[in-house]
């Protein structure tokens, strides 16, 4: 049975109840659907985010029976299987980088000036970092914007991926270092 209002259910002890009573898994939906979409939408973009992350939610669903409440919580679990469904989507993510290097910056509108140096130091910024981003390995990428959108912690990285966890410091550290020597380079000579 689940928890009493004002109860809080672990992850392990849902996970467990879901498996027995599958309708219970609209907890774990109403749980975690916020902080995956947003992670979703960072990687891919609002368009496809509300399909990668239902496509997460019903692939979780059916693989509910999968989940080792030893490896952690639920969270990076969902994470797991939404990078594994971007995956499938990395060429599209990196030519929409691509895309919005090429953009450039959009002209800035008259406005309060603090508003204004901010959006032209972001509008600036934005063809930079989405190259950068672009020029990163599939794994490099993934583990930046799992720590970056998703605020996951190394180990939750490394669950999420199926890594070491000395796998995620090194992918991170060099993808730190990719993005600031393209940004130094792109916004010195370019």
């Amino acid at each position: 049975m689940i928890a009493e209002v004002g109860e809080q259910v672990t992850d392990a002890e849902l996970a467990a109840q879901c498996r027995r009573d599958p309708d219970l898994f609209v907890i774990v939906h109403d749980r975690y659907y916020r902080d995956v979409y947003l992670y979703v939408a960072g990687r891919l973009g609002t368009q496809i985010a509300e399909d990668i992350t239902a496509e997460t939610f019903l692939l979780a669903f059916d693989r509910r029976d999968r989940f080792d409440p030893e490896r952690g919580s639920l969270l990076p679990w969902l994470f797991g299987i939404a990078t594994n469904l971007i995956a499938r989507h990395r060429r599209k993510e990196a030519r929409h980088y691509r895309a919005l290097a090429r953009l450039g910056p959009e002209p800035v509108v008259e406005g309060h000036e603090s508003r204004v140096v901010a959006s032209v130091a972001a509008e600036r910024m934005q063809p930079h970092l989405a190259k950068a981003l672009a020029a990163l390995s599939g794994g490099e990428r993934d583990v930046l914007l799992l720590v970056a959108l998703g605020q996951l912690g190394y180990d939750e990285v490394a669950q999420a991926l199926g890594i070491a966890i000395g796998t995620v410091g090194s992918r991170l550290s060099r993808a730190r270092a990719k993005i600031l020597a393209l940004i130094d380079k792109e916004t010195v000579h370019g």
